[in-house]
């Protein structure tokens, strides 16, 4: 039997994996794993698996991963994000959706230090719906905007996904960062257009909240300005190459950590709850990554990436078209499995294509991030909408509904991706030239 054929056997058989339960990370090392040992030889397969294993788990450049989770999961549980949306509902609560739309600035800015998704949507469910409630706003709207804007942590430094992303392509985790932020932050006014165009069809979606006082506004905007701050640092640094992606995390950290201890949120339960919680996700993580590089491995020995490659640089398709198709494909998959699962598997089969076609990396980070959005809030499998269900106890079919409008919004986005590429590519090009 040929290699690549042995190869197309084991991603069939990890696909039938899938419905059993096991969990992705282990199913890609065993389909890995056994498939090395049948070209190669058990005692050979035995080495590879101990070796990925190992040097994952003790590879210093992973280290970026438990840190900025560990960041986010202080500022999450230390209520930063409590105190960012109270901020933004004092300058925009009095218009028509305007709690709405507080939910969305009060998400953007919490993004500049946490990178999980799930947090978010949890944070603001829990915050910004029973406030929408009180003003007899729409399920509809709430539930929608919630489990939405939580995705912006995708694209938003320091994402989690363009971290693992820039580990996987062994590309500039800085220049991610900065690929992803003007499509997050043009996603965001989107995201409050809608709600604005929504609102004035129909004001009983979001109806008028209170007005705050100058004076009341001006004593919410230092805890922007302490959030503000933690983002420039580690940014900053990392672009301007004072920090290592590592040191960044490690800084932005330290400082989320003497924030949220000056401003009095985050006790010693709230400690030890923000690190179990980021070991417990960079474990998933860095077993996915583990996982992927066991079946990676076996696929190089199978030559199906460079096989797939050229198959898909041979269509007789224009190479916008090839890459919306290879988009299609991450969507399809991403709404089966979880979407970062996903991208782990898919992305060292694809991204030789995409290098080969000529397509900025960069580029595709931003794309390939906006992809996930709209995967984490479509079916079957949309965590952050389960998320919100749970808190809320809304049903399904209503979250979905507030949810459609926002996912054409992020569909547009993609669009834009497509046409001006530059949105993804100037702040790079411009602030990281080269690196």
């Amino acid at each position: 039997m040929s290699s690549p054929l042995i190869g197309i056997l084991g991603l069939a058989v990890l696909l039938l994996m899938f419905p059993l339960g096991i969990e992705l990370a282990f199913a890609m090392a065993i389909v890995g794993f056994v498939g090395f040992s049948l070209l190669v030889s058990f005692p050979a397969g035995m080495s590879m698996v101990a070796k990925s294993f190992f040097d994952t788990f003790t590879s210093y450049g992973f280290t970026v991963i438990p840190l900025f989770v560990l960041m986010g999961q202080i500022a999450f549980n230390a209520g930063i994000a409590r105190r960012l949306y109270v901020a933004a509902y004092r300058f925009l609560g009095h218009i028509p959706g305007g709690l709405a739309m507080a939910t969305v600035a009060g998400a953007t800015v919490f993004k500049a230090i946490c990178g999980s998704s799930p947090a978010t949507a949890a944070t603001f469910a829990s915050v910004a719906v029973p406030e929408m409630d009180r003003y007899r706003y729409d399920r509809r709207l709430s539930a929608g905007i919630v489990a939405t804007v939580g995705t912006l942590g995708i694209l938003m430094p320091p994402s989690v996904t363009l971290i693992v992303f820039g580990v996987i392509t062994q590309k500039s985790i800085g220049r991610l960062f900065l690929a992803g932020l003007v499509p997050a932050l043009i996603i965001a006014a989107s995201f409050i257009a809608v709600i604005a165009i929504w609102c004035a069809r129909n004001p009983a979606l979001g109806p008028k909240g209170e007005r705050s006082t100058w004076k009341q506004r001006a004593a919410s905007l230092p805890e922007c300005l302490y959030v503000g701050a933690v983002f420039l640092l580690v940014i900053g640094g990392l672009m301007k190459g004072f920090f290592t992606p590592t040191e960044a995390g490690s800084v932005g950290t330290a400082a989320v950590l003497v924030l949220s201890l000056a401003r009095g949120g985050l006790g010693l339960k709230g400690f030890v709850r923000s690190v179990s919680e980021s070991l417990r996700t960079a474990c998933m993580v860095l077993m996915l990554i583990a996982g992927s590089t066991v079946l990676g491995t076996f696929l190089a020995r199978t030559t199906i990436p460079m096989i797939a490659a050229d198959w898909v640089t041979s269509l007789p398709l224009p190479p916008w078209a090839i890459m919306a198709l290879i988009c299609l494909i991450y969507l399809i998959g991403g709404s089966f499995v979880d979407d970062l699962a996903f991208m782990v598997l898919a992305t060292p089969i694809f991204f030789p294509a995409v290098e080969s076609m000529g397509f900025d990396p960069y580029w595709f980070g931003a794309v390939i991030g906006v992809t996930v959005m709209i995967g984490v809030v479509i079916p079957p499998v949309a965590i952050n909408v389960f998320v919100v269900r749970s808190i809320t106890k809304e049903s399904l079919g209503t979250i979905y509904r507030g949810v459609l409008p926002f996912t054409i919004a992020l569909l547009v986005m993609g669009v834009l991706l497509f046409v001006f590429p530059q949105i993804a590519t100037y702040l790079p090009d411009l602030l990281m030239p080269g690196r």
